[in-house]
């Protein structure tokens, strides 16, 4: 005999275990989008050091004027509306955004699924499991 958590989602119907899926599909693919938003604030960072000897090359050859503008117009700049440097939006969007949409996902699950994850899959693996040894 199969106890509730083998059997994970028998009390919802299935429009309910659709939406609580899209839900947990959405907080995945946030979470994709924050391994975008780390790399770019890696890569920004990357490319600010870069610019940085770049200004000190240029200053070392003569180039003042090129040095200067890395140093004064580019470095300090942020990368959105000129102020919000990428570590901000990074945690802008971790802060607000993210969390926002996990505790929602969080609420959804306690809501629909006595906070049990992952119902549509394991109903999945359940149907799998049973048509591969019909009993």
């Amino acid at each position: 005999m199969e106890s509730d958590g083998e059997r994970p989602g028998d009390d919802l119907t299935d429009t309910e275990v659709e939406a609580l899926h899209e839900v947990e599909l959405g907080v995945e693919w946030l979470r994709r989008a924050h391994g975008g938003l780390v790399a770019f604030h890696h890569n920004t960072g990357h490319a600010m050091e870069h610019l940085a000897e770049a200004e000190q090359l240029l200053r070392e050859s003569g180039h003042v004027d090129l040095a200067d503008e890395i140093r004064d117009d580019h470095l300090p700049r942020g990368v959105v509306d000129e102020d919000r440097w990428s570590y901000d939006v990074l945690s802008s969007f971790e802060r607000e955004f993210m969390a926002d949409v996990s505790g929602l996902a969080d609420r959804t699950r306690a809501d629909l699924a006595d906070g049990r994850h992952h119902v549509a899959e394991r109903r999945q693996e359940r149907e799998w499991k049973r048509e591969a040894d019909p009993e």
